[in-house]
């Protein structure tokens, strides 16, 4: 009879390591999920720059022709506010396919038939002079 110490303690030993270190590896994944989740909380909210806007705040547009300065909302369709202006672009499609109806707003050309009205700019001086319309 020879006298051997008991294997069971040999294969327990790295069956008990195994088991914390996953212990370990999965409280520490759960913890970076966290981490990520709660700092992408915001991530799909779309503010130009950094101040919530309320929902229940209204963002107006100066728009500017022919000497008339008329407020309308962001994102309202530009043809109202071109008529409401007295400016007529000539509308072909009426879908925005041949681009006859384009008509130069702050700068930048918009189709009037599919187009919106663009955010306020950031400059003072456009926000009081408002954003140029020529057709």
């Amino acid at each position: 009879p020879i006298d051997r110490p008991l294997r069971t303690d040999k294969l327990s030993q790295p069956a008990i390591k195994n088991s914390t270190s996953t212990m370990k590896t999965a409280s520490h994944l759960f913890f970076l999920a966290a981490i990520i989740c709660l700092s992408s909380v915001n991530a799909f909210v779309s503010n130009s720059n950094g101040v919530a806007r309320k929902s229940s705040q209204l963002q107006m547009t100066i728009l500017s022709a022919n000497g008339k300065k008329v407020d309308f909302k962001e994102g309202s369709p530009l043809k109202n506010a071109c008529a409401k202006l007295g400016v007529k672009p000539k509308y072909s499609c009426k879908k925005g396919d041949c681009g006859s109806c384009t008509v130069t707003v702050g700068g930048s050309r918009i189709k009037a038939c599919v187009g919106k009205v663009p955010p306020m700019p950031r400059l003072k001086s456009l926000q009081e002079k408002g954003l140029e319309i020529k057709g």
